[in-house]
């Protein structure tokens, strides 16, 4: 991780730079006054991606990816309840989704997080996700919703955006 340096001498303008803050070639943390790195936070104000192609992934659930509509209840019936056992499903669809776009985890640069109960699961949601990462954190949004469109069951969902890295 790198840091901020503050250009500021009595009389000048203040101005702020990023040193050595970047997650691979081509993205790069941005962060501006006011950042502490002690404080333990699961995304980061910006990244910019400096070359690569952008993939939008649809919202990932517990779901199976590919499903009837209309629904078919059955078809949901093996969805765990608790928040603990759908995150290894949703993380899992979210690899497989990354791979068959030519990503890696470390190429996610912005999740949006729709939960029913953001109280009850958002804890949960952030020690998994950090470790599933593993250094590497995104931008995000959390937002609690009423529930989800495809199943009552589930918890969560997470809608992400990732930019894969040039071709060598």
């Amino acid at each position: 991780m790198g840091y901020l340096v503050d250009h500021y001498t009595e009389g000048t303008p203040r101005t702020m730079s990023l040193v050595n803050q970047s997650t691979s070639s081509n993205l790069e943390i941005i962060h501006h006054d006011g950042h502490d790195p002690s404080i333990n936070s699961p995304f980061v104000p910006a990244i910019r991606a400096s070359a690569g192609t952008m993939v939008f992934i649809s919202g990932v659930s517990a779901s199976p990816t590919y499903h009837d509509h209309p629904h078919v209840p059955e078809v949901f019936d093996a969805i765990p309840r608790d928040i603990e056992g759908q995150l290894q499903i949703i993380f899992d669809n979210l690899d497989q989704r990354l791979e068959a776009a030519g990503c890696s985890r470390s190429d996610v640069v912005y999740m949006t997080r729709f939960f029913t109960n953001v109280d009850e699961d958002q804890d949960t949601v952030n020690k998994y996700q950090k470790k599933w990462f593993q250094g590497h954190v995104p931008t995000s949004a959390s937002v609690e919703v009423t529930r989800m469109a495809a199943d009552p069951k589930l918890r969560l969902e997470i809608q992400s955006i990732a930019v894969k890295p040039p071709s060598a």
